[in-house]
């Protein structure tokens, strides 16, 4: 059965960092791209970072960069979010997705094939 599996998340305070992981399972992720999405209550949907198979390339949301770091580890299958900093804005479903291409600047608008369950994060004191 393929899955992907968000973990990590939890109730941090402003300033504090958390560790997502995405693991998957049925499938490997070595040819997949993986994008992180994020979605706040009453808010789209928006792309958060892409780490591609090919070369590793990332791609960041400009809210994100300097604070978040994508990376993957291919023989675990899974790929992590490394988030520091946080903001109360950065509060929200964080969710991970698979397509097979590479990332570009428009990451977010691609047609991804399987998704996490999602994993909340909430910044608050």
């Amino acid at each position: 059965q393929v899955q992907l599996v968000e973990s990590g998340g939890g109730l941090v305070q402003p300033g504090g960092s958390l560790r997502l992981s995405c693991a998957a399972s049925g499938f490997t992720l070595d040819y997949y791209a993986i994008g992180w999405f994020r979605q706040a209550p009453g808010k789209e949907r928006e792309g958060v970072s892409c780490i591609s198979s090919s070369d590793g390339s990332t791609y960041y949301a400009d809210s994100v960069k300097g604070r978040f770091t994508i990376s993957r580890d291919n023989a675990k299958n899974t790929v992590y979010l490394q988030m520091n900093s946080l903001k109360p804005e950065d509060t929200a479903v964080y969710y991970c997705a698979t397509v097979l291409r590479d990332c570009s600047g428009s990451y977010y608008l691609y047609e991804y094939d399987y998704w996490g369950q999602g994993t909340q994060v909430t910044v608050s004191s």
